[in-house]
């Protein structure tokens, strides 16, 4: 047990940290060197290095307003009758107004669903 509890020689792990060290020195010199390099081209020496592990990101796509999004329309209150139309009940501003309104509700005839505006009331009738 001359060289430790793990059986590992205090000198050569010394002399492996040195030339660990000696490596590890050589090697960040390199790195900038080459972001010197980099900098003198006009180009930002991080996003050039972290450029050459990541990818070029595109921004998501946008995606197209609806007429939900914008707000344009009104949340209604509605019973689908036997024959299938529906009947507006009420009419609110806004959802979260809506389902409250909606939340005791126990008839499952009566819904809630988004109308836009210009868009007639028919199209929540039943199939």
């Amino acid at each position: 047990m001359a060289n430790g509890p793990f059986g590992i020689d205090p000198e050569g792990f010394e002399r492996a940290l040195r030339g660990t060290g000696a490596e590890l020195s050589d090697l960040l010199g390199k790195a900038g060197a080459y972001l010197n390099r980099v900098d003198q081209v006009g180009v930002g020496a991080l996003s050039s290095l972290l450029g050459q592990f990541v990818g070029p990101q595109r921004p998501p796509a946008p995606e197209d307003e609806t007429t939900g999004a914008t707000g344009s329309g009104v949340w209604a209150i509605y019973t689908v009758e036997e024959d299938g139309q529906a009947m507006i009940d009420q009419v609110f501003p806004n959802e979260l107004e809506a389902l409250r309104a909606h939340r005791d509700n126990t008839d499952d005839r009566r819904r809630v669903r988004f109308l836009p505006y210009g868009v007639p009331a028919s199209v929540l009738d039943a199939p």
